[in-house]
């Protein structure tokens, strides 16, 4: 799935780019990624959708309300995310490139990827596809930190 991902960041520089979810799977089949993994980066995209959808709304009835206050994570997170993730989530909150609305959204997302814990390269990946996802400015730093390959298995 990690592969495709990347494969959608390298061929479309806009989500709205992306073809649609049918034709897409048959340009993924055609450049010779699995069906399997096709049908977990379709499913992923979609839960990616349907969290970004959920937590903007939630950002915007809370829009005046701007907190600072660090954020608590849950055991179910913890067991989910790994310490490595989680640390580098907050990695990209303290540097400014991933606001709250943005934090839950990779959050969300990063527990639907049904992997446990998730290695620093994977969550690079995911917050990749986020940031993606809502077209944000990304510090040139931090686009270089999350392009960077921490496993040699998953590079291009």
């Amino acid at each position: 799935m990690y592969d495709i991902l990347v494969y959608l960041f390298e061929n479309y520089y806009t989500p709205e780019a992306c073809p649609r979810a049918e034709i897409l799977a048959s340009k993924l089949a055609a450049a010779g990624f699995e069906h399997e993994d096709i049908d977990d980066a379709l499913s992923w995209l979609r839960e990616l959708a349907n969290t970004t959808e959920q937590c903007l709304v939630l950002a915007s009835l809370g829009r005046h309300t701007e907190s600072h206050a660090p954020r608590i994570y849950t055991e179910q997170e913890y067991s989910a995310l790994g310490t490595e993730a989680i640390g580098f989530i907050v990695f990209l909150e303290s540097s400014g490139a991933l606001p709250p609305a943005l934090r839950e959204i990779l959050i969300g997302c990063a527990q639907a990827a049904h992997e446990a814990p998730l290695s620093l390269t994977e969550i690079k990946i995911l917050a990749l596809m986020v940031l993606w996802s809502q077209e944000a400015e990304v510090d040139h730093l931090i686009f270089e930190e999350l392009l960077a390959d921490d496993d040699p298995r998953l590079a291009h």
